[in-house]
């Protein structure tokens, strides 16, 4: 808050104090506002009103930061090793792979400043002030708290603003209050303690008046204001690790305190048990070291990431950081907004009542296509009781609809847009009606009227279109079926709204009396009188999308809880949940329950809640944080800067493309480019593709690494000849690494992907039963390769060759071990296992070429020390390949049991 200076208060919760009382503690007189003296005073206090700049690290410290990282110690170390070795081309691409690692880091960083400075463009430039007793227009950042602001449509309101005066005055705050259509707003305070959405006494930073015109007295700026608070919110809040970022760093950090203890148990055993030179040992352990280092496990996650990044673009869904694409197949929660999201953010009349006839409309949107029913039977304006109707919506009446290659937009207010939808549904002819004089609706009155000269010669009419209480009060009538008149059955219509608001439907009214003398030139709410006759309701809702009912469902069958969070009203955000399949029967929790929640009562409101409506920024992050503490994978929807922190603090942050503000989208991980939630499901559904692959590669690549570490051991720790040499080792580690694990990026999706519960929280992407699965096929692999190169040996083989042909053993095993990972936890003898993925056939093709050239090249004879090969004994690897395919699948079947394709279990 602003501290307190002579003749200057500062107010908190102004918005429940009536307009003099803020008027009294700011200090300022209306009518002249403030001096200049008093304003320079206020300033050097309270601060320009802009949001304060975050603190940043120079580019180079930003940059350096990314090598804190233990997996980038072990890539270092590895790069070290390689030097030592003298194999400079190896060493190169090591550090390639770490300075590419930097640089995307790098380039990452800095998205939460980027969505601040989002939040900051969303500030009015310019403002209407009073002051010394005259108007002037001054910049917006020059504002204090009790300066006089004038205020009109259209303008960006440029602070938190306590309204002294407003003349039929709407406010668009749907990026901060998720509401759906523009807030209508008024002088009198509201009850403390009230929503931000119900605050009608106020207008606020950032949004902007839809309508009328107005003033009032800056009670809060720059940071002190609504947005400033979403602003600090935004740069307080922590994002958290994504679950493969943890278990990653996880990984690397066993693998490096293994290598390091085997590294030396085999020195020391090697030295003290085998009193082998230490020189040879040392050398010997650099070998297992870069043996048990998977140096293309880095570069495989990030290409299998952007690949996936790539799949989810042509889906719409763009995804803005790599590791978000594997979160989304983690997820267990989906936190979603309802405006636009799940509903179409665009008001339609779907149900009515006229008389004694209920009917139906359909249609959607803004579209004037449509039909109203009856029992089955299609109505229109030959009605005698719906004609008057359609007449009040239609006419009295200031939106206009149009259509542009997108569709059916409103110009306009969006309620009064669905009115005119609904009239156009019945094919009223708006040109047709002659408007006389019109009194604009007000929030104080809340109806319009206008005096209409009806075709037909029935002369003039006064219709009015409303709040139903305020129209019930006035009338002494309604119509009946017939389009007669008979006394009005106020219960009767109570009865009726209140069943349409159960629904969730926003419930506008119609009256009409025959014009007077004097009608046609003015109306006032007074010549109205009492004495009008009820013609009817109308029923409006933002509507669910069909995609997005039909995504929910895909999405709990996934084993995926669905949750809305929304400024809404508890009323409509139940009905539409309740269509949308998302509420139990628990109903919706309001922003004020949770206030008074404490954060062990709301970890329980969250675990037996879907529903929560009225909900502030500070509402959606703690409900974010409490599923996060219940251990939930949370994935978070919004399009306005309410939704911003919350957005960040999410593990997946999903962003609108069409309709959310830029902040919003920097805050975000993943913008849809379609605003559909139907995509988050698609999202979803690529994202454990992604997962299972992943999975899938890391099964395939740690048994390379497996296999040769334990060659290097077995071999040391019984003094013999090594079967391979750190060359070798590196150029098996490379040849698959950048081959065949990248099969797995390009692998389908499995056949009941979307019919799994999501992964337990805290669980590896490798599970026991896949670590036994690698440590058999090392196991497997590193047995044939050593008993192939002894056998070689003492068969008179010369080492070069025994060592060429367990190098060649080793990528057979691999080649083939390929198509047993590929149908992970079932039979890979199946035709849909060697011809679902082309990609799989073209890498073994290239690994081949490679390989033949490593044979029998003769420049890599010298460097690493190979010989060309016999067809007899290509035809031992071969063997050795077909060996390993077969032991594997048996092993998977011990080891997984029985199960179908595409039956993977989590």
């Amino acid at each position: 808050m602003v501290q307190e200076t002579p003749g200057f208060t500062p107010v908190e919760d102004a918005y429940a104090l009536p307009a003099e009382a803020v008027r009294e503690q700011l200090g300022v007189d209306p009518d002249r506002g403030l001096g200049s003296h008093d304003v320079e005073t206020r300033r050097q206090q309270a601060g320009p009103n802009r949001l304060p700049d975050p603190p940043r690290d120079n580019a180079v410290v930003r940059f350096l930061r990314h090598f804190n990282d233990v997996l980038i110690y072990v890539l270092l170390v590895a790069a070290v090793l390689t030097g030592i070795l003298q194999e400079w081309v190896d060493m190169a691409v090591i550090l390639v792979v770490v300075l590419v690692n930097a640089a995307i880091g790098f380039i990452q960083e800095g998205r939460a400043e980027k969505a601040l400075e989002g939040i900051r463009d969303m500030l009015s430039a310019t403002a209407s002030v009073k002051r010394d007793g005259s108007w002037s227009t001054v910049d917006a950042e020059d504002l204090v708290p009790g300066d006089v602001v004038r205020l009109s449509a259209g303008d960006k309101i440029p602070a938190d603003i306590r309204l002294l005066d407003a003349a039929n005055m709407t406010s668009e705050e749907s990026a901060l209050t998720g509401e759906s259509v523009p807030a209508e707003k008024s002088v009198p305070e509201v009850a403390e303690g009230a929503a931000l959405g119900d605050r009608t006494s106020m207008v606020f930073s950032g949004s902007m008046l839809a309508s009328g015109a107005g003033a009032g007295i800056v009670v809060e700026t720059g940071p002190t204001a609504e947005i400033g608070r979403i602003n600090e919110m935004m740069s307080e809040v922590e994002t958290l690790e994504t679950p493969l970022t943890r278990q990653v760093a996880v990984f690397s950090k066993w693998l490096s305190l293994g290598v390091l203890v085997v590294s030396v148990a085999l020195v020391l055993v090697g030295w003290l048990v085998h009193g082998t030179d230490l020189l040879e040992l040392l050398l010997a352990a650099v070998g297992f070291a870069v043996a048990a280092i998977p140096e293309g496990l880095p570069a495989l996650i990030t290409i299998t990431l952007a690949l996936g990044v790539q799949a989810m673009a042509r889906q719409k869904a763009i995804t803005r950081k790599l590791p978000a694409v594997q979160t989304l197949g983690s997820v267990t929660t989906i936190c979603s907004d309802k405006t636009g999201t799940l509903t179409k953010n665009e008001m339609t009349v779907v149900r009515g009542v006229v008389g004694d006839l209920e009917f139906e409309v359909s249609g959607s949107g803004y579209d004037p296509h449509g039909s109203v029913t009856a029992g089955g039977q299609n109505l229109g304006l030959d009605h005698p009781a719906l004609r008057p109707l359609a007449e009040a919506m239609g006419a009295v009446n200031d939106a206009d609809l149009v259509e542009d290659e997108e569709g059916w937009k409103v110009v306009g207010e969006p309620t009064e847009g669905a009115l005119r939808s609904f009239a156009a549904k019945l094919d009223l002819d708006r040109s047709s009606i002659g408007r006389r004089a019109v009194l604009p609706f007000s929030s104080d009155y809340k109806f319009m009227a206008a005096t209409l000269e009806l075709p037909g010669g029935d002369g003039a009419c006064v219709m009015v279109k409303g709040a139903p209480d305020v129209l019930l009060s006035r009338s002494a009538s309604q119509i009946d079926a017939s389009g007669g008149a008979r006394d009005l059955d106020r219960e009767g219509w109570e009865r009726r709204i209140q069943d349409l608001s159960d629904q969730g439907l926003r419930v506008l009214a119609a009256a009409r009396r025959p014009a007077r003398d004097g009608d046609t030139d003015a109306l006032t709410p007074e010549s109205l009188g009492q004495e009008l006759q009820f013609v009817g309701v109308v029923g409006i809702v933002d509507p669910p999308r069909s995609e997005a009912i039909t995504a929910v469902k895909a999405c709990q069958e996934a084993g995926i809880v669905i949750k809305m969070i929304t400024g809404d009203h508890a009323g409509t955000a139940t009905a539409i949940a309740r269509q949308m399949g998302i509420d139990d029967g628990a109903g919706a929790i309001t922003g004020q329950e949770l206030e008074e929640a404490g954060d062990d009562e709301l970890r329980t409101l969250v675990r037996t809640h879907n529903v929560f409506a009225r909900t502030s920024p500070e509402h959606k992050l703690r409900l974010v944080r409490a599923l996060q503490a219940e251990g939930e994978v949370v994935a978070m929807t919004g399009d306005g800067v309410n939704d911003a922190p919350a957005l960040r603090r999410a593990d997946v942050g999903v962003a609108m493309g069409i309709k959310g503000t830029e902040v919003t989208k920097e805050s975000a991980e993943v913008v849809l480019g379609d605003d559909n939630f139907s995509t988050i499901e698609t999202a979803v559904e690529e994202g454990r593709r992604i997962y299972d692959n992943l999975r899938k590669a890391i099964v395939f690549l740690l048994p390379t690494n497996g296999a040769q570490s334990l060659v290097m051991l077995f071999a040391v720790f019984f003094g013999w000849t090594l079967p391979l040499t750190p060359l070798q080792i590196l150029w098996v580690n490379m040849v698959t690494g950048v081959t065949l694990a990248f099969a797995f990026a390009f692998e389908p999706a499995e056949g009941d992907i979307m019919k799994r519960k999501p992964a337990a929280a805290g669980e590896s992407i490798v599970r026991l039963r896949h670590i036994v699965q690698i440590a058999v096929a090392s196991v497997l692999i590193s047995g044939l390769t050593m008993g192939v190169f002894y056998w070689r040996l003492g068969a008179g083989d010369t080492l070069e060759s025994a060592r060429t042909v367990a190098t060649t053993v080793l990528v057979a095993a691999q080649v083939v071990y390929l198509f047993n990972v590929k149908a992970l936890e079932t039979s890979s003898l199946h035709p849909r296992t060697f011809l679902n993925n082309k990609v799989a056939w073209l890498v073994v093709g290239i690994l081949t070429a490679l390989q033949l050239v490593f044979i029998y090249w003769p420049v890599f004879h010298e460097a690493f020390g190979t010989s060309d090969l016999q067809l007899v004994e290509i035809g031992m690897t071969a063997a050795a390949g077909v060996i390993v395919f077969l032991v594997m699948e048996m092993a998977k079947l011990i080891i997984y049991g029985r199960r179908e394709a595409g039956a993977v279990v989590r």
